[in-house]
């Protein structure tokens, strides 16, 4: 087939949606009535004062001593399922620094991830069929970037637009964004999905 797919990691593969509202909540950040929606949490939190501050706060703490709570997004398995049996290379590639600025316990934000990763069975021949050497966490958008060009991957999906937007994001690259909730208008050369479904359905039809 002669894919290599890279994927994003936070938001596209892990879902925390829920999450960043329960700690929104539980700090009074944000009022009951407020989507469960990371960009609608952000934009409502950075309307306060100091909102952006409390907004990395919230951040740090989901990605952080949080982390086993968050959720793996429905047909991710079937995707990495799907890849492995047609012999597909996937790769995790991640713009995630060791540590958050705001994050008072030091969680190590990679360990924790890659915790994430173990206990929801993406390595081993027994779970998803991954290895801890096909993930890639990196300290910019440019450093992720490189990756993906060094490890010559055809299509990577992510759910955020400013990835693809990077005038160095290489054009051969087949660009899919995950939007769950529709959030983007069109994209000149990007393909917008809305579900990992729709995303198997594209690429394996």
């Amino acid at each position: 087939m002669g894919y290599v797919i890279g994927v994003d990691f936070d938001n596209t593969i892990v879902g925390h949606d829920d999450l960043i509202y329960k700690v929104a909540r539980e700090r009074g950040l944000i009022p009951p009535v407020t989507p469960k929606s990371k960009r609608e949490i952000r934009d409502a939190m950075r309307r306060s004062p100091e909102g952006e501050i409390s907004w990395q706060q919230v951040q740090a703490v989901v990605y952080g001593p949080r982390m086993p709570e968050s959720v793996l997004i429905d047909g991710v398995e079937r995707f990495l399922k799907t890849c492995r049996r047609l012999e597909v290379p996937v790769f995790i590639v991640s713009h995630k620094t060791a540590f958050a600025s705001y994050d008072a316990t030091r969680t190590n934000l990679r360990k924790a991830a890659l915790d994430w990763l173990r206990d929801r069975g993406f390595f081993g021949v027994n779970g998803m069929g991954m290895t801890p050497d096909q993930v890639f966490f990196e300290s910019t958008r440019h450093e992720k970037i490189e990756r993906i060009k060094q490890l010559g991957c055809t299509h990577f999906i992510d759910d955020l637009e400013e990835t693809f937007l990077e005038d160095s994001f290489p054009e051969h690259v087949v660009k899919i964004l995950y939007d769950p909730h529709l959030a983007h208008g069109p994209l000149p050369g990007v393909i917008a999905l809305s579900s990992w479904e729709e995303i198997v359905d594209r690429l394996f039809p």
